[in-house]
């Protein structure tokens, strides 16, 4: 799949804000400096009534899962263009580059009583059937087919301005939701997107995540240059680390980072200092506020006081099973190949609920498909009367290329 320079320069960013969000109800102090997000977080009418926690119902007592995505946006959480500088430094292009595409999409999962959370990790490039009527394409374009026709609707009913960016973005959001669904078998009950400048300021907030490269980099496309083994980055680095595209054996390898960096930052907040500096805290929740967009039923102060038990070891990445990374299709250049069912198995198996919404399977990995990088596993679901085996994800541990 050839890209340009332009297209090299698209990021892929982990959705850090929702890692924020989940760990900050560890400690009493920073319960009470979240209060602070209740007026000051973006929020949107995204889910539907049917997918969100009956009221009077804590949400914890009830499985939950999270749609993450990132936004190749060059705007702020409330619409506002991001400076040129900032995008200069981060080797974002200006603000014609990017668009409305889902760079990054991440489904987790919490189940009743807010045990080990898992983060299943969906390749943005993945060739699927989109909900909404728009036909078979890559899934990150969801979003934007969705927001586009919103918008084509709208504008013809009159509507314009905020009014119109704001529901158009709403369609979109429900679009990438509804073909999350479709394609994983889950109901989505929340989600959060976070923006390109969110992830420059979150990794900023926390003082910086310590990652290890199995060997240097230095790429030209994303600004990435760093050396092999253990380092702290931040800021501009943090982004360039996670959104390296050239010089990688694929889209999985950066995905493998994506997980790595998550792993490392939920151990940062989670570590000594981060949740009883106050400055840290107070930086991390400006940092959440500006570049975070959440559904607009989510009870986060209820949420994060339920989250007592989740720690850094205890949430686990795995990424859906593909049959091929270079998918000729008819329009949309090469993709990746899955396949639902087999999807639908992975991911029902992932969550502990395999006999229920995909029979009897056994797991047993395959040979990846050329390219695959180490550390991401192409998983074959075949069907069996034996028992699921256990789900085939693992704590991100050790260094990545």
């Amino acid at each position: 799949m050839l890209l340009t320079p332009r297209g090299w320069r698209r990021s892929r960013r982990v959705v850090l804000g929702m890692v924020s969000i989940l760990v900050l109800g560890a400690t009493g102090y920073a319960w009470m400096q979240l209060s602070k997000l209740d007026t000051g977080i973006t929020t949107a009418n995204v889910i539907e009534p049917s997918a969100q926690t009956p009221t009077g119902t804590k949400s914890l007592t009830v499985d939950q899962n999270i749609l993450l995505v990132g936004l190749d946006s060059r705007t702020d959480a409330q619409g506002n263009p991001l400076p040129q500088d900032l995008l200069n430094m981060l080797h974002a292009g200006d603000s014609s580059d990017g668009g409305d595409t889902t760079d990054t999409m991440i489904v987790v999962h919490i189940p009743a009583g807010g045990g080990a959370a898992t983060a299943i990790s969906i390749p943005r490039d993945s060739y699927v059937d989109l909900a909404g009527g728009f036909g078979k394409h890559k899934i990150n374009s969801a979003y934007s087919r969705g927001k586009n026709a919103a918008v084509n609707s709208l504008s013809a009913k009159g509507v314009s301005g905020a009014a119109l960016e704001v529901q158009s973005n709403e369609a979109g959001a429900k679009a990438t939701i509804q073909t999350v669904e479709k394609l994983t078998g889950l109901t989505i009950n929340h989600y959060a997107a976070v923006n390109l400048a969110g992830f420059y300021s979150l990794s900023v907030a926390v003082g910086g995540v310590q990652v290890c490269l199995n060997n240097a980099v230095n790429d030209r496309y994303s600004g990435a240059n760093f050396p092999a083994g253990v380092q702290t980055i931040a800021g501009a680095d943090a982004l360039k680390f996670v959104r390296q595209r050239h010089g990688l054996n694929s889209d999985l390898d950066r995905i493998v980072r994506q997980q790595a960096f998550l792993a490392s930052l939920a151990k940062t907040i989670l570590g000594a200092g981060t949740l009883t500096d106050p400055t840290k805290l107070s930086n991390l929740i400006e940092a959440v506020q500006g570049s975070i967009v959440i559904d607009q039923g989510w009870d986060i102060l209820s949420f994060a006081s339920q989250l007592h038990g989740l720690s850094s070891g205890a949430i686990q990445f795995g990424t859906i099973p593909v049959q091929s990374l270079s998918l000729p299709t008819p329009s949309d250049g090469d993709a990746v190949k899955v396949d639902p069912a087999q999807v639908k198995a992975f991911v029902a198996n992932v969550m502990g609920s395999g006999a229920s919404a995909a029979g009897n399977t056994t797991t047993s990995v395959t040979t990846p498909p050329a390219g695959t990088p180490r550390g991401a596993q192409a998983m074959d679901i075949s069907t069996s009367s034996t028992t699921p085996a256990p789900p085939p994800v693992t704590p991100m541990t050790g260094c990545v290329n």
